[in-house]
Parts: structure tokens; C-alpha cells; sequence
């Protein structure tokens, strides 16, 4: 269950209170520690301070997986002399995409987001970045990450990561993010097209369901991303000694990509929103074919049921009743009438 942002009301800036769901598993601290010779990966049982001083001379890399021991964060927070609304805003997982920049330190926020196929909807966390020194230090809310890729080519010799500095692992860090909203979008992509040959052929109110379950995801899409393109930008911006050249030009890509997420995600959004349409229109011409066809039958049984009554009034002096052949004729002619009718709104193209 997610806490409420009110349990802060009332609270003075840099308080350390969780803002997030409850999760059952401990926090994680993993260690990466790495160079263009070799890499080293290790998981701390603890936060140990006398560990940490002595990786100053290698590239690090420090996930800590769990944000719900507030101790924690504060012990890693104050060791690394982050500001306390820095620590707020690590413990805070509703932030928006942001980046600040400190004297001795820079802290990025972005949403790592993930689709669910079996339900249909879009699942995402906090990311928490800190870039201070040859350190880089991440803040996850849950275990499950897209960060596979990269851990890969850091234990994998030769390759960039392990040429540059911890700034182009922050890079690649929000590329593998943003990589997997391409992946969302295609999934949701996908569904759209079911969702349109369903409306085609079978509109029902599941399909509205779905439909407005896809709104909400694109909606939520867009405000994580729509903010992280002026992260990158700022990224791009910056002082060369926090990112240097040869990783600005990698942000440029970067920037490309959150660009073409934006583009996608409102393209998308018109589809839907014209599928809404497209099923609204859809559910009116249906009822308009009914209410067609009944229309038509009531107007072909208006002058059968006129008939019907005047015969049916058993008036004495009504000639007719008494006439052998009167039942007859009447079904003959009321027939007729129905035949004729039917042949008129045929030539008229109303059936």
C-alpha cells in the first residue's frame, strides 16, 4: 500500500519519512568497483563506512535496493555529506524527473517504469541518482531494475564503461530507462492494435475498459518522461568536469531518444482517443440499426394493426363478419399490405 505525501504535512523541510509502498524484502546494498584493469562486484550485508573509504581509488558504482530502513539512507546520506533534502527526496519516491546540482555532488530523479502484459498497465519506481566524485550511487525502490545490460558490460573488459568515468555509467544508466520505455511502447503498441480490430468487429465494454486503462497509461508515460527531457537537457548544459565532452555527445543521443518517446506517446495518444471515437460511433450505428429495424416492423404492423381492431370492434351491422369468405380476404389483403410495404422501403434503400 503506498503511504500518503499528508503523513509530511506539517513537517520541516529535510524530515526523513518514506513516502513509498511497503516492501517486505530488506534493502541491498551492492558494490561495483571497476577500472579499465579489472572489476570487482560484491553485495554489503550492512552499511560499513571503513568499506567505502577504501574504494576511492577505482570507479564505484553503489545500488542500494529498499528505501523503506530510513536509518540507512541516512547513514549512507550523511557519510557521503549529501543535503538533507537530498535525503528527503530519495525517501520522497512520488518526485517528479529532476536534476540539482550541489557543491560537491549531483542528484538526478527519473521514473524506471515496467509493463505488465497479464494486466495491462504500467508499474514504476523511483530512480535516485548521486554523482559525487569517481562515485555514483543509485536508490531503487524495489529489486527488479533494467540494469542487466550494464552490469554486463562493466564486468566485460574493453568496453566504454569501463574506459570512462562513473559520468558515462550515468549515462548508460538512464539510456538502459529510457531504452525500456521503448519497450512499453511497443508492447502498448500492440495492444492498440487489438483493441482496434476488436472494435471493428466486436465492440463491447470491456473494450471501453481497456481503452480507458491505456489512456491512463499513456497519461502516466508522459509525465515521466515529459519532465526528463529537460533533465537531459540540463545534462547536456552542464559544467564539463561533472559531465565531460565525450559523454555530453552521448547525452545529445540521449535527448534524441526521450524526444522520440514523447513523440511516440502522443501519437499514440491521438489513436487512442480517435478508437474511443471510433467505438462510440461504432456502439451509435449499431443501436441506429436497431432501432431501424424496429422502426420499420412497427410501421409495417401500423395498418395490419388498424385493420385487426376495426374487425375486431363486433359491431352488429358489420356486413363483413358475416360473410363466408371475410376471414380470408382479410389476411389476404393484410398480407398484401405487408408485402407492399416491405418492397416500398427495399426501393427506397431503407433495408
Amino acid at each position: 500500500m503506498r503511504k500518503r505525501r499528508s503523513i509530511k504535512a506539517g513537517l520541516p523541510p529535510g524530515s526523513m519519512v518514506y513516502v513509498g509502498k511497503d516492501v517486505v524484502d530488506p534493502p541491498r546494498i551492492t558494490h561495483i568497483s571497476y577500472d579499465e584493469e579489472g572489476c570487482k562486484t560484491q553485495e554489503l550485508p550492512d552499511f560499513n563506512e571503513a568499506h567505502f573509504s577504501t574504494t576511492k581509488e577505482k570507479y564505484n558504482w553503489i545500488n542500494i535496493t529498499g528505501l523503506s530502513n530510513v536509518q540507512l539512507i541516512k547513514n549512507i546520506g550523511d557519510y557521503f555529506k549529501l543535503h538533507v533534502l537530498t535525503q528527503e527526496d530519495i525517501l520522497n519516491t512520488e518526485q517528479r524527473a529532476k536534476l540539482e546540482s550541489y557543491e560537491s555532488y549531483t542528484y538526478i530523479v527519473l521514473k524506471m517504469l515496467y509493463y505488465d502484459k497479464d494486466k495491462r498497465t504500467i508499474n514504476g519506481e523511483q530512480l535516485s541518482i548521486v554523482l559525487i566524485g569517481n562515485t555514483l550511487i543509485t536508490f531503487q525502490e524495489f529489486r527488479r531494475d533494467a540494469f542487466d545490460g550494464v552490469r554486463e558490460r562493466i564486468k566485460t573488459a574493453g568496453t566504454r564503461i569501463r574506459k570512462n568515468k562513473v559520468d558515462f555509467l550515468a549515462y548508460a544508466l538512464m539510456d538502459a530507462v529510457i531504452d525500456n520505455y521503448f519497450l512499453i511502447m511497443e508492447q502498448m503498441g500492440d495492444n492498440i492494435d487489438e483493441l482496434e480490430v476488436t472494435i471493428l468487429n466486436n465492440p463491447n465494454q470491456q473494450v471501453m475498459k481497456q481503452l480507458y486503462a491505456l489512456k491512463r497509461n499513456i497519461v502516466l508515460m508522459r509525465k515521466s518522461v515529459w519532465p526528463l527531457r529537460e533533465v537531459v537537457s540540463s545534462m547536456e548544459r552542464m559544467d564539463k568536469f561533472v559531465f565531460h565532452s565525450n559523454t555530453k555527445v552521448f547525452i545529445r543521443d540521449l535527448y534524441d531518444h526521450t524526444i522520440q518517446v514523447l513523440d511516440s506517446n502522443e501519437s499514440m495518444r491521438d489513436i487512442v482517443t480517435g478508437l474511443v471515437d471510433i467505438y462510440l460511433t461504432t456502439i451509435n450505428n449499431n443501436m441506429s440499426s436497431v432501432m431501424k429495424v424496429l422502426t420499420i416492423i412497427s410501421t409495417i404492423f401500423i395498418p395490419l394493426t388498424f385493420i385487426a381492431g376495426v374487425y375486431g370492434m363486433n359491431f352488429l351491422f358489420m356486413p363483413e363478419l358475416e360473410w363466408r369468405w371475410s376471414y380470408p380476404v382479410i389476411l389476404v389483403v393484410m398480407v398484401t399490405i405487408a408485402i407492399g410495404m416491405i418492397l416500398f422501403f427495399k426501393n427506397k434503400k431503407w433495408l
